[in-house]
Protein backbone atom coordinates (compact mmCIF):
# COMPACT_ATOMS: atom_id res chain seq x y z
CA UNK A 1 0.00 0.00 0.00
CA UNK A 2 1.90 3.82 -1.21
CA UNK A 3 1.29 6.83 0.31
CA UNK A 4 0.58 9.81 -1.80
CA UNK A 5 0.25 13.66 -0.69
CA UNK A 6 -3.76 14.73 -0.57
CA UNK A 7 -4.42 18.55 -1.50
CA UNK A 8 -3.94 19.50 2.14
CA UNK A 9 -0.44 18.21 2.16
CA UNK A 10 -0.92 14.93 4.80
CA UNK A 11 -0.60 11.54 3.62
CA UNK A 12 -2.87 9.37 2.65
CA UNK A 13 -2.89 5.98 1.58
CA UNK A 14 -2.89 4.84 -1.84
CA UNK A 15 -5.25 1.59 -2.11
CA UNK A 16 -5.19 1.71 -6.01
CA UNK A 17 -5.08 -2.07 -7.30
CA UNK A 18 -5.81 -3.64 -4.03
CA UNK A 19 -8.23 -6.36 -4.11
CA UNK A 20 -11.83 -5.86 -2.08
CA UNK A 21 -9.98 -7.80 1.06
CA UNK A 22 -7.08 -5.42 0.75
CA UNK A 23 -9.53 -2.47 0.51
CA UNK A 24 -11.56 -3.79 3.38
CA UNK A 25 -8.34 -4.45 5.56
CA UNK A 26 -7.37 -1.07 5.01
CA UNK A 27 -10.88 0.19 6.26
CA UNK A 28 -10.21 -1.81 9.14
CA UNK A 29 -6.98 -0.79 10.12
CA UNK A 30 -7.82 3.03 10.36
CA UNK A 31 -10.80 2.46 12.44
CA UNK A 32 -8.69 -0.11 14.92
CA UNK A 33 -5.63 1.81 15.32
CA UNK A 34 -7.33 5.92 15.54
CA UNK A 35 -7.68 7.12 19.65
CA UNK A 36 -10.71 8.18 18.68
CA UNK A 37 -14.28 7.08 16.35
CA UNK A 38 -13.49 7.64 12.69
CA UNK A 39 -16.09 9.60 10.65
CA UNK A 40 -16.60 8.74 7.36
CA UNK A 41 -14.57 11.86 5.87
CA UNK A 42 -12.03 10.82 8.69
CA UNK A 43 -11.23 7.66 6.72
CA UNK A 44 -11.73 8.88 3.15
CA UNK A 45 -8.87 11.44 3.84
CA UNK A 46 -6.84 8.63 5.03
CA UNK A 47 -7.23 6.19 2.15
CA UNK A 48 -8.12 8.13 -1.00
CA UNK A 49 -10.70 5.10 -1.67
CA UNK A 50 -13.95 6.80 -4.21
CA UNK A 51 -16.50 7.52 -2.18
CA UNK A 52 -18.89 4.45 -3.06
CA UNK A 53 -16.71 2.34 -2.51
CA UNK A 54 -15.98 3.36 0.78
CA UNK A 55 -19.82 3.52 1.64
CA UNK A 56 -19.61 -0.27 0.38
CA UNK A 57 -17.36 -1.60 2.33
CA UNK A 58 -18.19 0.41 5.94
CA UNK A 59 -21.31 -1.12 5.12
CA UNK A 60 -20.47 -4.90 4.88
CA UNK A 61 -18.04 -4.20 8.02
CA UNK A 62 -21.05 -3.35 10.02
CA UNK A 63 -22.93 -5.84 8.88
CA UNK A 64 -20.50 -8.52 9.64
CA UNK A 65 -19.93 -7.17 13.62
CA UNK A 66 -16.33 -6.61 12.60
CA UNK A 67 -17.39 -2.35 12.45
CA UNK A 68 -19.88 -0.50 14.96
CA UNK A 69 -21.35 2.44 13.39
CA UNK A 70 -22.44 5.23 16.47
CA UNK A 71 -25.39 7.52 16.22
CA UNK A 72 -23.29 10.70 15.46
CA UNK A 73 -22.41 8.35 12.38
CA UNK A 74 -18.65 7.34 13.38
CA UNK A 75 -16.92 4.23 13.33
CA UNK A 76 -15.52 2.04 15.81
CA UNK A 77 -14.21 -1.35 16.15
CA UNK A 78 -17.21 -4.03 16.89
CA UNK A 79 -17.24 -6.85 19.11
CA UNK A 80 -16.61 -9.30 16.51
CA UNK A 81 -13.63 -8.06 15.32
CA UNK A 82 -12.54 -7.23 19.38
CA UNK A 83 -13.23 -11.12 19.83
CA UNK A 84 -10.63 -12.21 17.17
CA UNK A 85 -8.13 -9.68 19.04
CA UNK A 86 -9.05 -11.35 22.02
CA UNK A 87 -8.69 -15.04 20.91
CA UNK A 88 -5.74 -14.04 18.85
CA UNK A 89 -3.85 -12.95 22.34
CA UNK A 90 -4.99 -15.18 24.68
CA UNK A 91 -4.06 -18.02 22.29
CA UNK A 92 -0.79 -16.91 21.47
CA UNK A 93 1.95 -19.13 22.31
CA UNK A 94 4.68 -16.67 22.93
CA UNK A 95 2.87 -14.71 25.65
CA UNK A 96 2.08 -17.34 27.15
CA UNK A 97 5.41 -19.52 27.50
CA UNK A 98 7.24 -15.62 28.44
CA UNK A 99 4.61 -14.74 31.51
CA UNK A 100 5.99 -16.06 34.01
CA UNK A 101 9.43 -14.34 33.53
CA UNK A 102 7.66 -10.82 32.71
CA UNK A 103 6.30 -11.38 36.46
CA UNK A 104 9.20 -12.36 37.95
CA UNK A 105 10.44 -9.11 36.64
CA UNK A 106 7.98 -7.01 37.70
CA UNK A 107 8.37 -8.55 41.42
CA UNK A 108 12.06 -7.42 41.12
CA UNK A 109 11.60 -4.66 40.28
CA UNK A 110 8.00 -3.14 41.22
CA UNK A 111 7.99 -1.22 37.82
CA UNK A 112 6.11 -2.18 34.52
CA UNK A 113 7.22 -4.66 32.20
CA UNK A 114 6.08 -5.06 28.75
CA UNK A 115 6.67 -8.18 26.23
CA UNK A 116 6.69 -7.26 22.39
CA UNK A 117 7.09 -8.13 18.84
CA UNK A 118 8.70 -6.49 15.86
CA UNK A 119 6.26 -5.88 12.93
CA UNK A 120 8.12 -3.80 10.41
CA UNK A 121 8.81 -0.37 11.64
CA UNK A 122 6.97 -0.83 15.14
CA UNK A 123 6.67 -2.72 18.15
CA UNK A 124 3.50 -4.08 18.92
CA UNK A 125 3.02 -4.71 22.79
CA UNK A 126 1.41 -8.23 23.14
CA UNK A 127 1.29 -8.19 27.08
CA UNK A 128 2.39 -6.30 30.47
CA UNK A 129 2.04 -6.59 34.02
CA UNK A 130 1.12 -3.42 35.49
CA UNK A 131 3.24 -1.41 37.97
CA UNK A 132 1.47 -1.12 41.54
CA UNK A 133 2.60 2.40 41.98
CA UNK A 134 0.56 5.24 42.01
CA UNK A 135 1.70 6.93 38.93
CA UNK A 136 1.39 4.20 35.86
CA UNK A 137 2.04 3.94 32.44
CA UNK A 138 -0.04 4.82 29.56
CA UNK A 139 0.77 1.71 27.07
CA UNK A 140 -2.13 -1.25 25.89
CA UNK A 141 -1.50 -4.51 25.10
CA UNK A 142 -2.02 -4.15 20.80
CA UNK A 143 -0.88 -1.26 20.90
CA UNK A 144 1.53 0.03 18.04
CA UNK A 145 4.60 1.69 18.92
CA UNK A 146 7.54 3.24 16.82
CA UNK A 147 10.68 0.90 17.09
CA UNK A 148 13.07 3.73 16.78
CA UNK A 149 12.31 5.30 19.70
CA UNK A 150 11.24 2.91 21.92
CA UNK A 151 13.12 0.04 24.34
CA UNK A 152 11.71 -2.89 22.87
CA UNK A 153 11.87 -1.72 19.60
CA UNK A 154 15.69 -0.29 19.25
CA UNK A 155 16.53 -3.94 21.06
CA UNK A 156 14.72 -5.93 18.80
CA UNK A 157 16.52 -3.81 15.61
CA UNK A 158 19.39 -4.45 16.89
CA UNK A 159 19.57 -8.49 16.27
CA UNK A 160 18.56 -7.69 12.68
CA UNK A 161 21.00 -8.21 9.57
CA UNK A 162 22.59 -4.77 8.60
CA UNK A 163 20.89 -5.07 5.13
CA UNK A 164 17.01 -5.98 6.99
CA UNK A 165 17.65 -3.06 9.23
CA UNK A 166 18.62 -0.49 6.41
CA UNK A 167 15.00 -1.74 4.73
CA UNK A 168 12.74 -0.86 7.45
CA UNK A 169 14.68 2.40 8.37
CA UNK A 170 14.05 3.63 5.60
CA UNK A 171 10.35 3.17 5.76
CA UNK A 172 10.33 5.07 9.19
CA UNK A 173 9.45 8.97 9.37
CA UNK A 174 11.10 9.73 12.35
CA UNK A 175 8.90 11.93 13.96
CA UNK A 176 10.17 13.90 17.08
CA UNK A 177 8.10 13.19 20.12
CA UNK A 178 10.35 14.76 22.26
CA UNK A 179 13.58 16.32 22.03
CA UNK A 180 15.88 13.11 22.53
CA UNK A 181 13.80 11.22 19.75
CA UNK A 182 15.59 9.59 17.14
CA UNK A 183 15.81 12.08 13.80
CA UNK A 184 17.66 9.93 11.63
CA UNK A 185 18.69 6.73 10.61
CA UNK A 186 22.29 7.56 11.04
CA UNK A 187 21.24 8.52 15.28
CA UNK A 188 19.69 5.26 15.13
CA UNK A 189 22.27 2.87 13.75
CA UNK A 190 25.21 4.62 16.17
CA UNK A 191 22.74 4.14 19.01
CA UNK A 192 22.05 0.16 17.83
CA UNK A 193 25.73 -0.53 17.27
CA UNK A 194 25.51 0.41 21.10
CA UNK A 195 23.14 -2.20 21.67
CA UNK A 196 24.21 -4.87 19.70
CA UNK A 197 27.50 -4.48 22.01
CA UNK A 198 25.95 -4.01 25.53
CA UNK A 199 22.92 -7.06 24.45
CA UNK A 200 20.20 -4.24 26.15
CA UNK A 201 19.01 -1.19 25.18
CA UNK A 202 17.46 1.93 26.65
CA UNK A 203 14.40 4.22 26.30
CA UNK A 204 15.23 7.49 27.62
CA UNK A 205 12.39 9.68 27.32
CA UNK A 206 12.39 9.28 23.69
CA UNK A 207 8.74 8.35 23.09
CA UNK A 208 6.83 9.81 26.03
CA UNK A 209 8.63 12.72 28.21
CA UNK A 210 9.28 11.37 31.44
CA UNK A 211 9.05 7.52 30.67
CA UNK A 212 12.01 5.21 30.78
CA UNK A 213 13.27 1.49 30.47
CA UNK A 214 15.95 -1.13 29.94
CA UNK A 215 15.14 -3.82 27.37
CA UNK A 216 16.43 -6.61 25.58
CA UNK A 217 16.12 -7.97 22.46
CA UNK A 218 14.28 -11.95 21.56
CA UNK A 219 15.14 -13.21 18.74
CA UNK A 220 13.94 -16.52 17.08
CA UNK A 221 14.96 -16.56 13.64
CA UNK A 222 14.08 -19.48 12.28
CA UNK A 223 10.10 -18.95 13.17
CA UNK A 224 10.28 -15.05 12.12
CA UNK A 225 9.95 -13.65 15.76
CA UNK A 226 11.84 -10.79 16.48
CA UNK A 227 10.84 -8.77 20.24
CA UNK A 228 11.64 -8.22 23.27
CA UNK A 229 10.66 -7.47 26.96
CA UNK A 230 11.58 -4.15 28.64
CA UNK A 231 11.25 -3.02 32.71
CA UNK A 232 9.52 0.90 32.19
CA UNK A 233 8.74 3.35 34.60
CA UNK A 234 8.68 7.31 35.31
CA UNK A 235 12.33 8.78 35.01
CA UNK A 236 11.73 10.85 38.71
CA UNK A 237 11.49 6.97 39.99
CA UNK A 238 13.74 5.33 37.95
CA UNK A 239 16.94 6.83 36.96
CA UNK A 240 19.56 5.38 34.66
CA UNK A 241 21.66 3.97 37.02
CA UNK A 242 19.44 1.31 38.38
CA UNK A 243 18.07 0.88 34.54
CA UNK A 244 21.43 -0.04 34.15
CA UNK A 245 21.47 -2.29 37.13
CA UNK A 246 18.40 -4.23 35.94
CA UNK A 247 19.79 -4.68 32.52
CA UNK A 248 21.36 -8.06 33.51
CA UNK A 249 18.27 -9.10 34.81
CA UNK A 250 16.20 -8.28 31.60
CA UNK A 251 18.90 -9.94 29.30
CA UNK A 252 18.73 -13.13 31.25
CA UNK A 253 14.57 -13.25 31.50
CA UNK A 254 14.96 -12.70 27.52
CA UNK A 255 17.34 -15.45 27.09
CA UNK A 256 15.38 -17.72 29.24
CA UNK A 257 11.94 -16.89 27.10
CA UNK A 258 14.19 -18.14 24.02
CA UNK A 259 15.36 -21.45 25.72
CA UNK A 260 11.73 -21.98 27.10
CA UNK A 261 10.61 -21.39 23.69
CA UNK A 262 13.39 -24.14 22.50
CA UNK A 263 12.26 -26.62 25.22
CA UNK A 264 8.78 -26.71 24.73
CA UNK A 265 8.46 -26.48 21.03
CA UNK A 266 11.19 -28.61 19.78
CA UNK A 267 12.87 -28.14 16.33
CA UNK A 268 10.38 -26.90 13.49
CA UNK A 269 7.38 -26.72 15.56
CA UNK A 270 4.95 -23.86 15.74
CA UNK A 271 5.19 -21.45 18.82
CA UNK A 272 2.44 -18.59 17.66
CA UNK A 273 5.04 -17.10 16.37
CA UNK A 274 8.28 -18.84 16.99
CA UNK A 275 10.51 -21.94 17.71
CA UNK A 276 13.85 -20.16 18.84
CA UNK A 277 17.00 -20.50 18.28
CA UNK A 278 18.39 -19.71 21.76
CA UNK A 279 21.38 -17.65 23.11
CA UNK A 280 22.67 -17.55 25.99
CA UNK A 281 23.44 -13.78 27.51
CA UNK A 282 26.71 -14.66 26.84
CA UNK A 283 25.83 -15.07 23.33
CA UNK A 284 24.45 -12.24 22.57
CA UNK A 285 25.72 -9.64 20.47
CA UNK A 286 28.72 -7.61 22.14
Amino acid sequence: MRMKRTKEGSMGRDTEGTGTLGKAMAVLEVVAMAERPQRFTDILMVLRQPRGTLHRLLGHLVEEGLLVQRPDLSYEPGLRLLKFAYRSWSGNRFREIAAPYLLKLHQLTGETVHLGVLRETEIIYVDKVESQQTVRMSSQIGKASPAYCTGIGKAALSVLPSSELQRISARMEFRPFTPKTHRSAETLYAEIAEIRHDGHAFDREEHEAEICCVAAPISVPDHDLIGGISVTGPSYRVSLAQLTAWAQDVRKAAADIEEELRIRSGPGRETGGATPRVRSDAQRPR
